[in-house]
């Protein structure tokens, strides 16, 4: 009976507390908004189970954010010294981004640079909300800031090293919010442009020459690199990976880049994020203030893009006007942004109008920019 009651006492039921349960239950419902919503299940489900994970109690399968080769089981611990504190894993799901994503619509309409650039004004708007407004150090606030770009990869990027104790808030906002761009984006754009500006329909760019396309990732590798040195893990090996799939002769390396690289990478990254979600780390207080900052920063950043877009149709002759819509699409959430800037304007327009390929080249430009601006807060803070 001694033996029974000890191996009771030392179970994982034992230590279960109301925390551990809670963190089942966020982890659970991520689990479900992935399979049930289809919001970003390849990031989600990782995430979920591993904070299911890391709240086993007894079970070491959490990995320690502050220090090295902490307390929690190999596997996991080793995944995340290894992957996300090394700044490994990030810059790699980059590679196959790239590999992924074609610059031709924004290489055919330059302007629209423009537009994933003013895209990136929630990071610094929520930036300056973090510090001044809630409180958080100079160098959380950067990292909470990066959810307006509403790039995932990036997110985790810059909290590993910035703030990484925040990392599981900052990675479920930053994904949450960018599966909630039908939702999110849709009243904004609406909020800030007239029907006739929705009914503006762009022509189709003329065709781009390969020179153009094989020389474009290596000019801005080389041009981000020079003028903010801290950005090219990310924007080095976005190019890179495009580099591979323009050239046309590494058809072996961007399959992998493209597939099973970037699927594997995403496996692990997902999880070990998650892993670092145990209850006494996520469930505060700030984890409500970064969840809130995150929606403030994704709807700031679609109003920048929106809004610089109507700047730039005050400047531009006839013929040659932005529909203003596309600017939504600046965020970098590729290729969902695009599309739902597409469903709403043809929605709007009675199909009429179909501006997907123009949405493509802010949506394209907004990965960019989104590494650039974390390049710029490491720069300015790490």
């Amino acid at each position: 009976m001694g033996a029974i009651a000890g191996l009771i006492h030392n179970s994982g039921f034992a230590g279960l507390t109301w925390q551990n349960l809670v963190m089942f239950a966020i982890g659970g419902a991520l689990i479900y908004l992935a399979i049930r919503k289809g919001f970003e299940p390849l990031l989600l489900i990782p995430i979920g189970f591993g904070a299911i994970l890391a709240n086993l109690p007894h079970a070491m399968m959490s990995a320690s954010v502050m220090v090295a080769g902490g307390e929690g089981h190999p596997l996991l611990q080793l995944v995340y010294d290894a992957g996300i504190r090394t700044e490994f894993l990030p810059p790699v799901i980059f590679l196959g981004v790239g590999a992924l994503t074609d610059f031709r619509p924004l290489l055919g309409r330059p302007i629209t640079f423009l537009l994933g650039a003013a895209a990136q004004l929630g990071i610094f708007v929520a930036a300056l909300g973090a510090f001044y407004i809630f409180g958080f150090s100079i160098t959380e606030s950067a990292a909470i800031g990066i959810i307006g770009g509403a790039d995932g990869p990036t997110s985790i990027f810059l909290a590993a090293i910035l703030a990484p104790h925040l990392l599981g808030a900052i990675a479920v906002a930053a994904y949450s919010y960018m599966s909630l761009v039908p939702i999110i984006q849709p009243p904004v754009i609406r909020l800030l442009t007239t029907s006739r500006e929705r009914a503006i329909d762009m022509p189709q760019v003329k065709e781009v020459s390969k020179t153009a396309v094989v020389l474009f990732p290596i000019v801005v590798a080389v041009l981000s690199a020079l003028a903010i040195p801290a950005c090219t893990p990310l924007v080095g090996m976005l190019m890179f990976g495009n580099l591979l799939r323009e050239s046309t002769v590494t058809d072996r390396l961007f399959k992998a880049a493209g597939g099973p690289l970037i699927n594997i990478v995403t496996i692990f990254l997902g999880i070990a994020v998650g892993a670092t979600m145990t209850g006494a780390t996520f469930l505060q207080t700030q984890t409500l203030f970064i969840l809130a900052l995150g929606a403030v920063a994704f709807s700031l950043s679609t109003f920048g893009g929106v809004l610089f877009a109507k700047i730039l149709n005050l400047i531009l002759p006839e013929g040659r006007k932005i529909n203003p819509c596309i600017g939504a699409a600046g965020v970098s959430a590729v290729p969902m942004a695009a599309r739902v800037v597409q469903n709403f304007v043809t929605s709007e327009t009675d199909g009429k109008v179909n501006p997907l390929m123009a949405a493509m080249g802010p949506n394209v430009a907004g990965v960019i920019g989104s590494a650039v601006a974390a390049g710029v807060f490491l720069a300015l803070l790490k």
